[in-house]
């Protein structure tokens, strides 16, 4: 009788433990990808390293192609997985003391260093846009904004071989507040400057003191392409493998828009033996849309392999790209973009796009 009652208590003290355990679980699992935001145009280093590879982040080619990603996913994925999730709690908005120069990217290694990997130096992905350009901010919580301080870094400044800080970068907009629709955007005005730089986001959610610190690398002005100097802090490759150096042709634009038009400009973005990464910029003209699709012809022997920002479809050669559901929207004269990976064969031709708005 005195055993049973033992084996008893036992059975009972191990699914008490066992549910606790569970309980444990439950409570420490990641927040899901919708919980937060970040900059998504241009796209901020870890959001890019999502779209480009999320569904192909075992590739073994990322290392030749895009390697600070390869760095990054290498480091830890769940800095791609939570792409939303990069932000400090109560800063009191004094934001330069809680985040140290070297650590911007990271948000001053929040999270126990879980986004350390976008501070590493080097020739990150960079989006080609104009100067006056517009930054636009997803936030699937729709926490709302009390305000975004936009800033980029100053000319001259090599984010490849440079450590972002703040001495780097100038403020060049703070916005007003924005209510809880959950897509935030800020027309910016780059002045003069061009070629590779940083643009710097802070937005302050309003829901609490919650600041979220976001990294986008651009290229302003030309038809620019990644640098083809190695990183000041190389990410695990293969020797031999880089990619060597490509001059881009300048970018391909459709006519001039009417009202309710749209254009769409082509750019590639790096290109290696046998393969590319390009991206379409899309841009209303003197009347707002609500969605867009844009279409072209490969002239030579490429094809899409993976892509971000748009639906893409193919029929032979014939490539048609339609907006996601948060990028189709765009008031007059604003612009979003879209991008993707390829191969080629032969000559890496730049086609003729066509853009029809809705």
């Amino acid at each position: 009788m005195r055993v049973s009652r033992r084996v008893g208590r036992l059975a009972a003290a191990v699914v008490t433990v066992l549910a606790a355990a569970l309980t444990m679980v439950v409570v420490t699992q990641a927040s899901p990808a919708s919980a937060h935001g970040s900059v998504t145009d241009p796209p901020s280093r870890n959001y890019g390293c999502w779209e480009r590879w999320g569904s192909d982040h075992l590739n073994p080619n990322m290392a030749q192609t895009d390697p600070m990603c390869a760095q990054a996913w290498q480091a830890n994925p769940n800095t791609m997985w939570n792409w939303n999730g990069l932000y400090r709690e109560n800063v009191g908005g004094n934001h330069q003391a809680a985040v140290p120069d070297g650590q911007l990217c990271s948000g001053g290694r929040t999270q126990g260093g879980l986004y350390a990997s976008l501070d590493a130096v080097g020739a990150w992905v960079a989006k080609q846009i104009p100067n006056n350009f517009t930054l636009t901010l997803t936030d699937g919580a729709r926490h709302g904004a009390d305000y975004m301080l936009i800033y980029i870094t100053k000319q001259g400044f090599d984010p490849t071989r440079q450590a972002l800080t703040w001495g780097s970068l100038d403020l060049v907009l703070r916005t007003g507040s924005y209510p809880t629709t959950g897509l935030y955007q800020a027309q910016v005005n780059a002045g003069n400057r061009t070629g590779r730089h940083v643009v710097y986001t802070i937005w302050q959610a309003s829901h609490l003191d919650q600041p979220y610190y976001l990294c986008s690398d651009v290229i302003f002005g030309g038809g620019g392409t990644n640098p083809t100097t190695p990183p000041a802090t190389p990410p695990p490759t293969t020797p031999g493998t880089s990619p060597p150096p490509v001059t881009t042709p300048p970018p391909v634009t459709t006519p001039p828009p009417g009202g309710g038009a749209c254009t769409a400009t082509y750019a590639k973005t790096s290109e290696w033996g046998g393969g590319f990464n390009a991206d379409v910029t899309v841009r209303a003209g003197n009347a707002a849309i609500s969605g867009w699709t844009v279409r072209w012809t490969w002239p030579n022997g490429q094809s899409i392999t993976s892509s971000w920002n748009a639906s893409i479809t193919a029929s032979g050669s014939s490539i048609t790209a339609t907006n996601a559901a948060y990028n189709g929207a765009l008031a007059a004269n604003a612009s979003t973009s879209f991008g993707f990976t390829g191969t080629w064969n032969g000559t890496n031709t730049s086609p003729t796009l066509t853009c029809t708005a809705r």
